[in-house]
């Protein structure tokens, strides 16, 4: 009731939002489906709904038997958290078997309620919706297929790109090996791609380092594991480190850099010209220093990171010796 009231319909108007409304159905009398919303006195919405504990599965539901016999061209089956959407794209007046678009409570979306916003009172727009109902239902279908290669690419896939520049006949064996290649190949190609975007939405200049890349995006459990990842203390500390030196540098002319051995921030993306380092891969966290003008530079001990704004001086002291 809250998420219909939400969509702006007057839950507690018996002609616009009817609970346990009567759909008969053939010799069955009194059948009865959980929810109807109408507007303009014709019902737009049938709304089924199941335990929270229970899966959102449209088989066997009682709303394909419901929705048949109603003149609502979109029917709602829901446990509370998750809502799935259906209509009739395949087949006059019978429900798809699966939704053409899922609301996911836990994990919502801008795009997610942009589609939502059709169904609401003042929005509601059915040729709008059937429009791109069908659109939604197919480009998911495809996603899936597309995600499902990404993890497990099929022979005809490996076949289709192989082809293209291997003109040996493909063995078991080479097969086998080309899946991995595969695999391999999509990853790297997501992982760039994603590090391109971020650093043009970010726009300043600054190098993201792999290893936050490879920490969002999703990897498959058969993939190359990483070597190392950035953790989130190195990703504060780095923060702390660049709004001390924003006093009197451009965002643009501090970089990052991750190692296994030590998280690094550097002028103008220069090796020779190292910042600080931190190393928080131990028990014990430090901050490496170079305000003295040497190549290796002095670990201090760090007992939280707010003690990074003690060296403020040193850190400020450092730029200096490089201009």
């Amino acid at each position: 009731m809250p998420f219909i009231q939400i969509l702006g319909y007057d839950i507690f108007n018996p002609t616009e939002v009817i609970p346990e409304f009567i759909c008969d159905i053939g010799t069955k009398k009194g059948e009865k489906i959980d929810y109807v919303i109408k507007k303009d006195g014709e019902p737009i919405l049938i709304i089924e709904c199941k335990h929270w504990k229970e899966k959102v599965d449209a088989h066997n539901s009682q709303l394909h038997r419901y929705y048949h016999v109603s003149k609502s061209r979109f029917g709602v089956l829901t446990n509370g958290h998750t809502y799935n959407f259906f209509a009739d794209l395949e087949k006059p007046n019978i429900m798809d078997e699966k939704p053409f678009f899922t609301l996911d409570l836990s994990n919502l979306k801008d795009s997610s309620l942009k589609i939502l916003e059709k169904f609401s009172k003042n929005g509601y727009n059915l040729e709008g919706i059937l429009d791109s109902a069908e659109a939604l239902k197919y480009i998911k279908a495809i996603r899936n297929e597309f995600e499902n290669e990404l993890k497990h690419p099929s022979d005809e896939m490996v076949k289709l790109l192989v082809s293209r520049f291997f003109d040996k006949p493909l063995t078991a064996t080479r097969m086998a090996t080309f899946k991995e290649y595969t695999k391999k190949a999509f990853s790297n190609s997501i992982n760039e791609s994603i590090n391109f975007r971020l650093k043009n939405a970010l726009n300043i200049g600054e190098n993201i380092p792999t290893k936050i890349i490879e920490q969002i995006t999703p990897i498959d459990e058969n993939a190359e594991t990483p070597k190392f990842i950035t953790t989130e203390e190195e990703i504060e500390g780095s923060q702390i480190i660049k709004a001390i030196l924003r006093e009197i540098l451009p965002a643009s002319r501090i970089a990052f850099r991750d190692t296994q051995s030590y998280f690094g921030i550097l002028l103008d993306d220069n090796n020779r010209k190292p910042i600080c380092r931190l190393h928080f891969n131990s028990s014990n966290k430090y901050i490496e220093l170079f305000n003295n003008g040497k190549d290796n530079g002095e670990k201090k001990l760090l007992n939280s990171l707010e003690e990074i704004y003690n060296y403020k001086t040193e850190l400020l002291t450092t730029i200096k010796n490089y201009e």
